[in-house]
């Protein structure tokens, strides 16, 4: 077995309470997945969690600290009749349930196909037996994206108290955009896209009247986003971007925002050409190669158990296992770094917005302050 050891590097003594630390504990401790990416709950109060696996299953237990076995609720290979490729960066990205999930059922995947590659967000149907299971049967494809290459395929969907889905894209892959896409408004790739149930453009989408553009684009400019999250608290859309060869970045992600990729790498120049006369938007944080190499987003914590880390997003560097936090409420705040995790390849908040950090090892951990 795998030790992860887990330490606090800093304390925060800003925090209006005692002095804390943060803290990574484990949980869960007889359970072990296959490549995590994604954790999260179905809205139905049901205390059970969900986790994505990269190879194409989802699991599900219920949220006891005793717990010491799940089963799968989702099996991607049984489910879909498209050819899928789980190798690399490719795989089972992303789940998102539907806000009325508890009446209808729905929930929704975004995996990788091949022949021809591309990404697929689809909706599927609870078993009715089986509240624990999928339905066989009841994939409806809402949207395929084409990719020309195996890597950056963004890969998180979730949706706004607006009620529509957000998909997060990336550029496309290969190294340095060489097509441009996240720059080009009639490209879904490397965008923040808002849709219906039903993967038509959102009513009031900010290019919807562009002759020229995708009308699913809600923003744009972005290389690979691995993760974006909503403030549960404020609905603000929080989106990190991992960088190309120097830069990761944390952006607030606005209606129709260019945050500047391919001709920005964070706030730094990395292809500027003659077309880049668009107002970017910089990012809130950025950290260089030195302190990792591919960023992980996360969460602003909104839960009850440490009202000291209420508004505080968290995130952390998937290569150096570092893990920071940054004060959302002070505008110049400069993110703080706290501990480290092996491989931190996601975050996920539980239904009381506690919140949770995944190693891609396998192994889950709960985000907490401590004296």
């Amino acid at each position: 077995m795998t030790k992860i050891l887990v330490f606090v590097c800093c304390f925060l003594p800003f925090f209006a309470y005692a002095e804390r630390t943060i803290d990574y504990i484990p949980v869960f401790e007889s359970l072990h997945f296959d490549r995590p990416t994604l954790l999260t709950h179905a809205g139905d109060s049901s205390e059970r969690i969900f986790i994505v696996e990269q190879a194409g299953s989802i699991k599900v237990f219920q949220q006891n600290k005793e717990v010491k076995q799940t089963s799968v609720f989702f099996d991607l290979a049984k489910m879909t009749e498209n050819k899928i490729s789980v190798s690399g960066e490719e795989g089972l990205l992303g789940l998102a349930f539907d806000p009325d999930y508890k009446n209808n059922g729905y929930f929704y995947v975004y995996y990788s196909a091949k022949s021809p590659r591309r990404s697929v967000i689809s909706r599927f149907s609870t078993s009715k037996q089986n509240k624990n299971m999928a339905m066989h049967g009841s994939e409806k494809i809402l949207l395929e994206i084409p990719q020309p290459y195996s890597n950056h395929n963004g890969g998180m969907i979730a949706f706004g108290a607006d009620g529509y889905l957000y998909i997060g894209t990336g550029d496309g892959g290969s190294a340095g955009d060489p097509q441009h896409y996240a720059q080009n408004l009639a490209s879904l790739l490397g965008k923040i896209l808002r849709v219906d149930v039903n993967g038509k453009a959102a009513n009031g989408n900010p290019f919807e009247q562009h002759q020229k553009a995708e009308p699913r684009v809600w923003a744009y400019g972005l290389r690979n986003p691995w993760r974006f999250s909503f403030d549960r608290a404020t609905g603000q859309l929080w989106a990190a971007d991992v960088g190309q060869n120097a830069w990761e970045e944390v952006n607030r992600v606005t209606k129709a925002g260019n945050y500047g990729w391919r001709w920005f790498e964070g706030t730094h120049e990395y292809r500027v050409d003659e077309q880049t006369h668009a107002k970017v938007i910089d990012p809130i944080f950025e950290y260089s190669h030195k302190d990792g190499n591919s960023i992980t987003g996360g969460y602003v914590y909104r839960g009850k158990t440490y009202p000291e880390l209420v508004g505080w997003y968290h995130f952390g560097d998937f290569v150096s296992g570092q893990m920071w936090t940054l004060n959302t409420a002070d505008s110049n705040a400069t993110a703080i770094k706290t501990g480290r995790i092996n491989n931190p390849s996601g975050f996920g908040e539980d239904e009381q917005g506690e919140l949770y950090v995944l190693s891609y090892q396998g192994k889950l951990f709960r985000v907490v302050s401590q004296p």
